[in-house]
C-alpha cells in the first residue's frame, strides 16, 4: 500500500521547491531586467551631449550662470547689449559648426593622433577665416540707441567734472546750463561722436575674437580626444561584457543536505 503520509510530505517539498525556483527565478529576471536598464541609462547618458551643447549655447548668447531665488544656480540672461557678442547669424553659424562635431558618431569613431591634430588643424583654421571674413554678421553691432545711451553718459560724465571744479574754484554753477553747454560742444558732430562710438563698441566685442575661437577649439577637440584609437568604444563594450558576466554569475538554487528526498532515507 501506498504511505499516504511520504506521498504528502514528498508533496509538501516538491511544492516547496517549485515555489522557491519560481521566486529566484523571477529574482534572476527582475535583477537582469534591472542591469539592462541601467546599461542603457549608462550608455544613453554617456553618449549624450545635449546639456553640454545646451551649455554652450547659453554661453554664446551672453548667459551668465548666476545664483537664484532658491539658492541654486541658474541662466541670467544679459542686461544689456554689451554683454552679447553675436548677432542671431552669428549665434547660429557657431551653434551650428559644434553641432557638427559633439555627437555620439563622433564619438564612437576612430581616429589615430595624426588625424586629429589634421582635424582640429582644418577646423580651427576654417573657422577663423569664417568669423573673420563675415564679422560684420557674425558680431552683434550696437543699435542707435545703444550709442546714444553712452553719448548720454560721457555727457553726464564731463558734467559731473566741471561742476566738481567749479565747487572747487567757488564758482556759482547750475547743473543744467552745465549739461547744455557740454550738449552746445558737441552739437555740430553728434553723428561722428555716434559713429565713433559705434567703432569702439564692436572693437571691444571683437578683442574676444579669438579667445571665442579658443574655447570653441577645445569642446571639440576634448571630443575627438574621446574618439581616439576608439577609447569610447572599448569602454562601453567593456563595461557591457562586465554587466553580462555579472549577470550570468547567478547562485544556484541550494538544496537541502542529502537531496529532495532526505527525509525518506531516515
Amino acid at each position: 500500500m501506498v504511505d499516504e503520509e511520504l506521498l504528502q510530505k514528498y508533496q509538501l517539498q516538491l511544492d516547496a521547491a517549485k515555489i522557491e525556483a519560481g521566486q529566484e527565478s523571477l529574482a534572476r529576471s527582475q535583477q537582469e531586467n534591472f542591469t539592462q536598464q541601467e546599461d542603457r541609462s549608462m550608455i544613453k547618458e554617456q553618449l549624450d551631449l545635449s546639456e553640454e551643447i545646451g551649455r554652450i549655447d547659453y554661453l554664446i548668447k551672453g548667459y551668465s550662470l548666476e545664483p537664484g531665488a532658491d539658492g541654486k544656480l541658474e541662466w541670467i540672461k544679459p542686461k544689456d547689449n554689451d554683454m552679447v557678442i553675436f548677432s542671431e547669424y552669428g549665434i547660429h553659424l557657431i551653434r551650428n559648426t559644434i553641432c557638427w562635431y559633439l555627437n555620439k558618431n563622433l564619438l564612437l569613431s576612430n581616429f589615430d593622433e595624426d588625424t586629429i591634430k589634421k582635424k582640429m588643424w582644418d577646423l580651427t583654421n576654417d573657422l577663423i577665416d569664417t568669423i573673420f571674413m563675415e564679422y560684420e554678421k557674425v558680431f552683434l553691432y550696437p543699435s542707435v540707441d545703444d550709442c546714444i545711451k553712452v553719448l548720454k553718459e560721457r555727457i553726464e560724465k564731463k558734467v559731473e567734472i566741471s561742476a566738481y571744479a567749479r565747487e572747487v574754484a567757488g564758482i556759482p554753477f547750475d547743473k543744467l546750463e552745465l549739461k547744455k553747454e557740454r550738449f552746445a560742444e558737441m552739437e555740430d558732430r553728434i553723428e561722428k561722436e555716434l559713429d565713433k562710438i559705434k567703432e569702439q563698441i564692436i572693437k571691444g566685442k571683437l578683442k574676444r575674437y579669438m579667445l571665442i575661437v579658443r574655447v570653441i577649439q577645445d569642446a571639440i577637440h576634448a571630443t575627438y580626444m574621446r574618439a581616439r584609437k576608439g577609447q569610447e568604444r572599448t569602454t562601453l563594450r567593456q563595461h557591457i561584457h562586465i554587466s553580462e558576466t555579472n549577470g550570468n554569475n547567478v547562485p544556484q538554487m541550494s538544496q537541502p543536505k542529502g537531496g529532495l528526498f532526505s527525509w525518506g532515507k531516515k
